[in-house]
């Protein structure tokens, strides 16, 4: 009897398993009201977005991290995208990583300034710039090199960089090695003035020397941008001229140096070359020179090589380079280089062939003309 009501349970349970998918559960007494639904207070957080928004948060401080100050007592401080520090001040900024690059103004490269010093530690490089003065305002940024046998490249992902400002009530403007300086404006991209401060909350204003009036800020056309200057964004004929800036910050305005405007139109591209011989015809003995001549934009180098006759046999000649710039029709600017070969006591080897190949960052291009002896 036993054995038959056991099976008879273990029947019932199986059947509400199968239906049911759950165990059987012994039945209570339900209490009243526990048929409605009660809210749910817990929050469901969306995870995947944010989990990008953080990521991308962390990224920017991971490349920013790098870089930090080295404050009071060895304190270190993480670095915001620009720094106050008054002029006289000792800096230091220490960069993680045992193989580190630096920038920073570049003047201090070009005078060997002995008040920089760099040293790499095995796990941080420091800068350390002491007796700071108003024309160390600049960027200082650093990054970390990956190296192998053949290359070093930069790591975009570890990389720090600040604009600092040494703040000088003396000196509201960088200053700079003259007094005057040439900007060229070209139709096909922006021009600036680089009149910087020291000072970032300095009020600046640009001004025109002849007719003298104050040239209107739209922050379209032309900008002000703190860390560079006024940025004329589509430079046209009319804005050449003479300017100047005048900054302002509690105290006597001050006049920066005065910067010479130079409208430029000369097409792009490799040398426009010529040359031309003194004589296509010499006597044995006489003195022969043969002008290479470029024309083209102000602010772009000329590189200049020679081919001729006597090279193969190291013959003794002279070359000469230079260049000056040129006002073309209606104050339109150009820039003029001129190599000279010139060859002293003509003996039958320099009779011949002489070519002229002249390079800019467009290509190159190469003229030749022609010497006979008589």
């Amino acid at each position: 009897m036993r054995l038959c009501l056991l099976l008879s349970l273990m029947l019932l349970q199986e059947t509400l398993l199968h239906v049911t998918g759950q165990p059987a559960k012994s039945k209570r007494p339900k209490e009243p009201g526990e048929n409605k639904i009660k809210p749910v207070n817990k929050k469901v957080k969306p995870k995947h977005p944010r989990m990008k928004e953080r990521e991308s948060v962390d990224s920017s401080l991971k490349s920013q991290s790098i870089l930090t100050q080295v404050m009071d007592k060895g304190r270190l401080q993480k670095l915001a995208a620009t720094l106050s520090v008054s002029a006289g001040e000792n800096l230091e900024l220490r960069c993680k990583g045992n193989n580190v690059t630096w920038n920073y103004p570049s003047y201090l490269d070009t005078f060997k300034d002995s008040r920089l010093r760099i040293k790499q530690l095995d796990k941080y490089s420091q800068l350390i710039l002491e007796n700071s003065t108003a024309a160390d305002t600049g960027e200082y940024s650093c990054w970390l090199q990956l190296c192998n046998a053949k290359k070093c490249r930069k790591d975009e992902t570890k990389t720090g960089s600040t604009y600092i400002f040494f703040t000088d009530r003396e000196e509201l403007f960088v200053p700079t090695p003259s007094y005057f300086e040439i900007v060229y404006l070209n139709p096909d991209k922006p021009a600036v003035i680089p009149c910087r401060v020291t000072t970032p909350s300095a009020k600046v204003t640009l001004h025109r020397e002849f007719p003298a009036e104050e040239i209107e800020t739209d922050g379209t056309d032309i900008i002000y941008d703190m860390k560079k200057g006024f940025v004329y964004q589509h430079p046209t004929f009319d804005h050449k001229g003479i300017v100047y800036c005048k900054a302002e910050s509690q105290g006597a305005p001050q006049i920066s140096i005065k910067y010479h405007l130079l409208y430029v139109e000369v097409p792009k591209g490799p040398p426009s070359a010529t040359i031309e011989a003194s004589s296509s015809r010499a006597e044995v003995s006489d003195g022969v020179h043969v002008t290479c001549t470029v024309l083209g934009e102000p602010d772009v180098d000329v590189n200049f090589r020679w081919q001729y006759p006597g090279q193969e046999s190291e013959r003794p000649v002279i070359i000469q380079n230079f260049w000056r710039l040129i006002n073309r029709g209606t104050s339109h600017t150009t820039r003029i280089s001129k190599s000279v070969l010139l060859v002293e006591d003509v003996e039958a080897e320099d009779a011949g062939n002489y070519i002229c190949i002249a390079q800019n960052l467009h290509g190159e291009t190469a003229v030749a003309t022609k010497v006979e002896l008589n």
